[in-house]
């Protein structure tokens, strides 16, 4: 099957939220995308937007923008052979020595400048992010005009502000909300490394004259700058199913674990505001079609629909995480296990910190399985159709 893009098509942003390992889960569908389009496409979405994790899978997108397929391929091979000593410091040593220094931090008052200030050391990843993601070529991308804007997210530990830093075509001006910002820069490993840095997990970024830390944080409207880099229309990758009903509430015994209480401020940081923007957004659009056509045309303010479109999971990412406990590596499982992380009820905090090989090739799996059967849809909505 041949497809063709319309001249006419919209401009469509993608959005890839936080969720550290779940993240993984992104790469499944977009595996999915890439088999619906001929070999050699561009990338399909000429403004990408990622927080957190995605922020990675953004930038490695927004890198090939100028073959859809060569990038999946780069982006999947890192993933499928995901470990947890990428992402983190997992070895004894490493682990213990920077215990020790979070230790001395709590007791000492923070004297010192070797102090730790998070629980695990990331300096992996940031090694691992350079190898792989050479920044330089995002420029590359937009003047070729396969990428109209690469959008990350982080949040100010000083200022409160939801910080998007974005590297785009000339055009597009920044823009200033309450609690929330967009800065035109050049992306740097900074910027990922800073909008992936989970509060006491990972240590904050300075950027400029401001420590940042994970841009999911307090980030109220998701959506949101995808908009403000001039997409028409948004596709949008979650990482959390959809609740069918509303839990059932039971009587506990026992006073929550550390894990547990980790997995419910995991979920309220990365997953509740997705939720509450997208349904803002129906809500605008709802309230849009009921105003005469005549009547938006002599507004000041400019007003339009914007449709959206979700690819979330189908399944619990926890109930998947659980399967997987046990590929962490002994140290790590030891250290989890005393949080209650390792128990069924600590499997939400896990299933974002899992950056194992079978975990997340389960993910990979899951999201291109979740995807395929909306292939007519997503075509559709991306602007390709189909031919002969």
């Amino acid at each position: 099957m041949n497809l063709i893009q319309p001249p006419s098509s919209p401009r469509v942003g993608l959005v890839l939220t936080g969720g550290g390992a779940r993240a993984a889960y992104q790469v499944g569908v977009l595996q999915a995308i890439s088999t619906m389009l001929p070999e050699g496409t561009r990338n399909p979405f000429p403004v990408i937007c990622g927080t957190s994790a995605g922020a990675f899978n953004a930038a490695s997108l927004a890198l090939s923008a100028r073959n859809f397929h060569e990038g999946i391929r780069q982006l999947s091979a890192v993933w499928e052979n995901s470990h947890v000593n990428q992402a983190y410091r997992s070895d004894p040593i490493g682990l213990l020595e920077n215990a020790a220094r979070w230790l001395a931090s709590l007791l000492l008052g923070g004297l010192g400048k070797r102090n730790a200030v998070s629980l695990l050391d990331n300096s992996p990843l940031a090694e691992l992010l350079e190898r792989s993601l050479p920044l330089r070529g995002i420029q590359r991308s937009i003047e070729t005009g396969a990428l109209y804007a690469l959008g990350i997210t982080a949040w100010g530990y000083t200022s409160g502000q939801s910080v998007t830093f974005f590297q785009g075509a000339d055009r597009i001006a920044p823009w200033k909300r309450e609690r929330r910002i967009g800065i035109a820069t050049r992306i740097e490993i900074g910027h990922l490394m800073a909008s992936s840095a989970i509060p006491l997990l990972f240590p904050a970024i300075r950027l400029n004259r401001e420590y940042f830390g994970d841009g999911s944080m307090r980030q109220l409207a998701p959506v949101s700058p995808a908009l403000h880099l001039g997409a028409d229309r948004v596709l949008v990758i979650g990482v959390r199913k959809p609740a069918d009903t509303q839990p059932e509430r039971v009587k506990v015994d026992s006073y929550p674990t550390l894990a547990q209480i980790g997995g419910h401020i995991m979920g309220s940081i990365f997953l509740d505001s997705l939720d509450v923007d997208l349904e803002r957004l129906q809500s605008i659009n709802d309230t849009i079609r009921m105003i005469p056509e005549k009547n938006l045309k002599n507004n000041d303010m400019p007003l339009r629909q914007v449709e959206s479109m979700v690819i979330s999971p189908s399944v619990e990412i926890n109930r998947i995480a659980e399967r997987h406990a046990h590929t962490l590596p002994r140290t790590i499982r030891l250290f989890y296990r005393a949080i209650g992380a390792m128990r069924r009820d600590g499997s939400a905090l896990l299933s974002y910190v899992l950056f194992e090989e079978p975990f997340c090739r389960e993910l990979i799996k899951l999201g291109y399985e979740d995807t395929m059967p909306r292939s007519s849809q997503i075509l559709r909505f991306i602007g390709a159709e189909a031919k002969g």
